[in-house]
């Protein structure tokens, strides 16, 4: 279980990353979803003791993260949206060095726990290779590798699947959740299907605050039996949520208490039109 209570964070420039943050979260997948901006990767960094909040309280399994980083970062796998790699070593070195930043001492254990998660993340062909001559998607995938170094209880992953073709994408869905029983995974993703397929558990967040925290049937509650779709706008008696296309025509879904015009269908809700509503709601677009 994680719990953070009232967390603040504001940059140098200003800017109120983090506004009184307070969650409970628990084990399994847990998704972070929010447009650009709204302090996800700040929550994230936070969370993973690369920066301090301003003022707050977490804690995990009972640890106090702010007064003890080190005990955390022991239980912690961490995968950025971006990140380096030393030019001239092969993705086995770097495993290896990083192995023992963890903790993972002892060369059989060590040797069996790199050699499966090689073939997890379907790098054994490459092991040998320099990390810095990886594609786009094998690079991403060496990142799943080291964050899943030293069976971490506490993994936090900002867009795991970028760069990965749909078979990859398909495989590490797969990964997560086999691993997921007896951890926290926290994903944060632009894909609002990997986390409704995912997780149990979703966190909305925009501009710095917590809109709502909850399993993801409870989220989408409020939209159940006012939510229609139609190949027309609802003009001024609902709530535009989304424009999509189907086979090259207009799909348009929206909220409204009652049918909008004759030819809209009532639509099953999904966590994207909560996602959206939030959005449109607040006058902002993902």
């Amino acid at each position: 279980m994680l719990s953070v209570k009232h967390v603040n964070k504001t940059y140098s420039d200003g800017t109120h990353a983090l506004r009184d943050i307070n969650l409970e979260l628990p084990n399994g997948m847990v998704g972070l979803l929010g447009p650009n901006g709204a302090g996800k990767s700040t929550l994230m960094r936070t969370l993973a003791c690369i920066q301090s909040p301003d003022s707050g309280e977490m804690t995990f399994a009972g640890i106090n993260v702010l007064d003890n980083p080190m005990a955390i970062r022991k239980q912690l796998g961490y995968l950025p949206q971006d990140f380096g790699v030393y030019p001239y070593m092969s993705c086995r070195s770097l495993l290896k060095h990083m192995a023992v930043l963890k903790g993972v001492n002892d060369k059989s254990v060590q040797r069996q726990h790199i050699d499966s998660l090689l073939e997890l993340t379907n790098l054994s062909h490459v092991a040998d290779k320099h990390v810095s001559t990886f594609s786009g998607g094998m690079r991403q995938r060496f990142g799943i590798a080291q964050a899943l170094l030293g069976d971490p209880k506490l993994v936090i992953m900002d867009e795991p699947t970028a760069g990965l073709d749909p078979a990859e994408r398909d495989r590490l869905h797969n990964l997560l959740v086999s691993i997921s029983q007896d951890k926290l995974i926290l994903l944060s993703t632009h894909i609002v299907e990997d986390v409704e397929n995912l997780c149990q558990h979703v966190t909305l967040i925009n501009s710095g605050q917590v809109v709502e925290s909850n399993p993801i049937d409870k989220l989408i509650a409020p939209l159940c039996k006012n939510l229609w779709q139609s190949d027309k706008p609802p003009g001024d008696h609902g709530l535009l949520l989304n424009k999509s296309y189907h086979h090259g025509k207009p799909s348009f879904r929206f909220f409204s208490e009652q049918s909008p015009h004759f030819d809209a269908q009532p639509a099953e809700a999904t966590l994207q039109d909560r996602y959206f509503f939030e959005l449109a709601k607040q006058g902002t677009s993902a």
